[in-house]
């Protein structure tokens, strides 16, 4: 069977083909320009060289590229073309690109010129090295004055920059090879991007601490270069992918095991009638927890609570409510208010998670933090306002701000936060990656906070707000745009897949709760009237929130895959049985084979459809 590009991607524009650039042992993919997947015999060794401009909210350009050049023989490859950004107030950036590769060598040089001038926040090289195999292992940096300081990679994800004023930093890419990243041009420095759910440590130009947005002179070329260097010893393994082989990835038990999570819904007043609308609908996903969403400095008040109180008696589950506290007068009377007009409404939920609107907006390394109460008054406000009630804490956007600003827990019955797979890149590639960092991410809150209940979500493809800038991008065209408030891929088989991925990437995390979607609205389960999808108006995730509701409480067992980044699987046990679930992460078919886990059908090879789930019985 044919599936058609907006089947899988809820779009048919799809991400134009990358180039495989080859020279010897060094393979990268261009694409759009920029480099990716940076392999030395095999084994990925960068994740990509980018070179990249933002704009004033942090948005990135796509550049117009032009008079685009590539020569290719056996031990070497080379690069050229010209890229051009049109930014605000018609001014233009032209960036000269080349890159070349060699038996031991990558080098990749821009120039870019601004005949009038360019506002940005950043213009240059981003380099991002893979966290598997890399994270918590040696590193030597050399710094802009010389020093050479012998260090690590961050395993628990570092808050703030873990390496500053870099020229270069080198690391083992396998035994017996050595691979050194030099940046030139400007002065560099290290974030630990799992903060955002990426899969990366990124590399970038232009230290935070200086002051952004800023312009690019007139007439002043700027030129950077990265440069990647290899020394072999001439005894490196090559280990190509298990899909790169054509042979069936292997599924086969592992040790961990643990309990599902409930599986919850966010509703926010603007979608309440919709999904009021949808009550059959939510009945039968069923999901334990229903997330409502209260912003008082929205306009939110007693009939957003009203609805809600009708929506939570519908429910057979728990309720929480989500608070963004407007913090403009004394947390204890803004919590009283609430209070009152919950119970006008006739609204109890079980639990209340709150956070200050403030601290919904990232505070970036050198930035001084805005003015906010101290948050154990604004929890002991919450306990006081709404008594005999479950009270949690932590943030209404990202890990990474919770990672920045460790709130204090001892008034907290849970803690939680959100991620966002676009933060940085929207590309397919990338956003599937995002699921690799999702255990360090988990794992970094556990080492903050311990056995504490811990819940994440409301996690979307789509972005709900833009911590970072000042409002999320609009994406009426239904592009891959990082920051966007919607995204076509929410449409398509790619959120199911991904949905579902991320759940398996979080489940030793003994999550409490996982949201993952709303019911209704740009990052529901339902289609609008203009957004034709398959299944009657259900977008396929609904096929994962649903599978995922029905197994909240189950006893799952780890199953550890031989291409994680490809397939990902678990056993999930309850009173129904044993059942294999497993996940294709790709656009491409996948062999699978399962034998080892014990299928009722012994011997069982899968043929999983891209972006597919499967679920078979085990044998007892």
């Amino acid at each position: 069977m044919t599936i058609d590009a907006f089947q899988l991607y809820g779009t048919n524009l799809v991400d134009p083909p990358s180039v495989r650039l080859r020279a010897g042992k060094l393979e990268a993919d261009l694409a759009n320009g920029n480099l990716r997947t940076i392999r030395y015999d095999g084994i990925e060794v960068l994740r990509a060289i980018s070179y990249l401009v933002r704009d004033r909210d942090w948005g990135t350009y796509s550049p117009e590229i032009a008079d685009l050049r590539i020569e290719q023989s056996d031990d070497r490859f080379e690069v050229a073309y010209l890229a051009r950004c049109e930014g605000s107030e018609d001014t233009k950036l032209i960036i000269d690109v080349r890159i070349t590769g060699s038996l031991d060598r990558l080098d990749f040089e821009a120039e870019a010129i601004a005949p009038t001038g360019f506002e940005t926040n950043r213009c240059g090289f981003c380099i991002l090295h893979p966290i598997v195999g890399v994270a918590g292992s040696p590193a030597t940096v050399e710094h802009v004055d010389g020093r050479t300081v012998a260090t690590r990679f961050p395993d628990v994800i570092e808050p703030w920059q873990p390496f500053k004023d870099m020229r270069a930093i080198t690391h083992a890419v396998m035994p017996g090879v050595q691979a050194e990243c030099r940046m030139e041009g400007d002065t560099f420095e290290m974030e630990d991007q799992r903060n955002w759910s990426d899969a990366s440590y990124k590399t970038y130009v232009r230290p935070l601490a200086l002051p952004w947005p800023y312009r690019i002179a007139a007439n002043q070329p700027v030129r950077q270069k990265t440069s990647l260097i290899f020394k072999d010893a001439g005894d490196a393994t090559r280990h190509p992918p298990t899909a790169a082989l054509g042979g069936a990835i292997k599924l086969e038990l592992g040790a961990c095991t643990g309990t599902m999570p409930d599986i919850g819904v966010i509703i926010t007043p603007e979608e309440a009638d919709a999904t009021l609308s949808a009550k059959s609908l939510l009945s039968e996903i069923a999901p334990q927890e229903l997330l409502f969403h209260f912003d008082p400095s929205a306009g939110h008040g007693v009939d957003a609570l009203a609805q809600f109180a009708v929506l939570a008696a519908a429910h057979r589950g728990r309720s929480t409510l989500e608070i963004a506290l407007p913090c403009r007068s004394s947390p204890s009377s803004e919590a009283a208010e609430i209070a009152r007009q919950m119970q006008l409404a006739k609204f109890r939920p079980d639990a209340i998670m709150v956070s200050p609107s403030v601290d919904r907006q990232s505070t970036p390394p050198g930035s001084k933090w805005p003015d906010c109460p101290p948050l154990d008054e604004v929890y002991a406000a919450a306990h006081a306002a709404f008594p005999g009630i479950r009270i949690g804490g932590g943030m209404l956007s990202y890990f990474t701000e919770l990672n920045r600003k460790r709130v204090p827990d001892g008034l907290l019955d849970f803690v939680s936060h959100c991620t966002n797979p676009i933060v940085h890149a929207a590309d397919d590639l990338s956003i599937m990656q995002t699921l690799e960092a999702l255990p360090f991410i988990t794992r970094s809150v556990r080492a903050i906070y311990g056995d504490k209940p811990y819940r994440i979500g409301p996690s979307t493809i789509p972005m709900r707000q833009n911590p970072y800038g000042s409002r999320t991008m609009d994406n009426s065209a239904g592009a891959r745009i990082p920051m966007a408030n919607r995204d076509p891929r929410h449409n398509g088989r790619f959120a199911e897949a991904f949905a579902f991925g991320y759940a398996i990437r979080v489940l030793d995390a003994d999550l409490e709760c996982l949201t993952l979607s709303a019911v209704s609205g740009p990052f529901g389960l339902i289609a609008g009237p203009d957004e034709p999808v398959e299944q009657g108006g259900r977008r396929p995730l609904f096929n994962a929130v649903h599978r995922l509701s029905r197994l909240a409480g189950s006893s799952w067992q780890e199953c550890v895959s031989s291409s994680p980044s490809e397939v990902l699987s678990f056993v999930a046990r309850n009173a129904a049985g044993a059942r294999l679930h497993v996940v294709n992460l790709t656009g491409e078919e996948r062999k699978v084979d399962c034998g080892a886990c014990r299928p009722a059908d012994a011997g069982k090879e899968l043929l999983l459809a891209p972006f597919a789930t499967a679920a078979l019985p085990l044998a007892d």
